[in-house]
């Protein structure tokens, strides 16, 4: 069978790595020291390490890049296909998320769309480069448009880390800030954790996170992949569902949209071994592949029927999950490219051989619409 979700990146010894890991200060420092040393921070008078920050959650991570560049009050440019930790994380830093459309070839910014909104945002001072299940934007005309009007470039390094824009530049290296997520289904996966890396030397630090995160979040964590096969393990017998509902009742998992967003919240000693060794290894392919197909529930309950469980899909509504698009006061009106792609868009994981991706391939052909291949 093949899942999106469920931690189904998790498999064999990596869950028990996972489970039994340990760790300690030095494993948080040197996570810090990599971070700074591979995104490239500007030299200031203390120690690199010292412009990046560890956080119990990406939102958290995101929130802190755009409160150290963007004075309270601002307007924060985002892309319209988006999740709702994005947006939160906007509106933690005390400013006002404008949502722009994007381009469905690319699911990055539409430029009209973005020469449209910035001519009349006249308090915009950050925009966010999401890079989209890892696709690359066109940072070279991203960067003009930001000079041009005198624009903070926040990376938001969620799909992306390890990816490369066309100019040869990582992804990170290029803003005044870049966000990480290490959580459940991102680049890094260390089921819950972020990094602020501070690149541009003319801005202060936010204030450290001092406290662990509770204890039932770190249970939580240090269980997810353990229980997430057991969940996988159900689908065979028809009780994958019954599972998650079980083990959502008890508090044991989480929702990945329900993270927390606290700022004085650390990332765990143990978390930033991990992501430190996955950052050390990062695949170079995207996060994950799509397409954009007609009559996308008939699919994925077609592809169900022959194990293929691909319902969570980044992202099947313009600010996802959908529970918490009214919260987001998405303007659909404006962004009819976002809600068009939002409608057919369905994901590939790049985690799995390509022997056995192929069979699900297959199946998704016929419902391709013109234009929609991307993987």
């Amino acid at each position: 069978m093949i899942f999106l979700g469920q931690a189904s990146n998790y498999r064999g010894g990596r869950v028990l790595r996972h489970l039994f890991a340990h760790g300690n200060q030095k494993d948080a420092l040197a996570l810090r020291s990599a971070l700074a040393k591979r995104y490239k921070v500007e030299p200031t008078a203390g120690e690199p390490e010292e412009r990046v920050l560890l956080y119990h959650t990406g939102r958290s991570a995101l929130a802190a890049a755009i409160i150290a560049v963007a004075p309270k009050g601002s307007q924060v440019i985002i892309p319209g296909l988006t999740c709702i930790a994005v947006v939160r994380a906007v509106r933690a830093a005390g400013c006002e998320p404008v949502f722009v459309d994007i381009d469905p070839e690319t699911l990055q910014y539409d430029w009209d769309s973005l020469d449209k909104t910035l001519k009349v945002c006249y308090n915009a001072k950050v925009i966010v480069a999401q890079n989209t299940l890892g696709l690359p934007l066109d940072m070279a005309k991203l960067e003009k448009i930001a000079k041009k009007h005198h624009l903070e470039i926040v990376e938001d390094l969620a799909h992306c880390a390890g990816r490369f824009y066309a100019d040869g530049r990582e992804i990170g290296s290029v803003g005044a800030a870049a966000a990480l997520s290490f959580n459940k289904g991102k680049a890094i996966d260390t089921i819950s954790g972020g990094a602020l890396v501070l690149r541009s030397a003319k801005f202060n630090m936010p204030s450290s996170p001092i406290f662990r995160a509770k204890r039932s979040a770190r249970w939580r964590e240090r269980w997810y992949p353990v229980l997430g096969a057991i969940i996988r393990a159900g689908y065979h017998i028809k009780l994958g569902k019954v599972f998650t509902a079980i083990f959502l009742k008890l508090g044991w998992i989480e929702k990945s949209a329900d993270a927390e967003l606290n700022l004085d919240v650390k990332l765990s000693n143990w978390q930033a071994k991990l992501a430190l060794r996955q950052l050390e290894a990062l695949p170079l392919s995207p996060l994950r592949g799509y397409y954009l197909v007609k009559n996308r529930s008939k699919l994925l309950a077609e592809c169900a029927k022959h194990g293929f469980y691909l319902n969570e899909i980044w992202y099947d509504t313009p600010v996802s999950p959908e529970r918490y698009l009214k919260e987001a006061n998405f303007p659909s009106a404006d962004c009819p490219n976002t809600v068009a792609v939002a409608k057919t868009i369905i994901n590939l994981p790049t985690w799995y051989p390509e022997e056995k991706l192929e069979p699900v391939r297959e199946l998704i052909r016929p419902y391709i619409l013109d234009g929609g291949v991307h993987d």
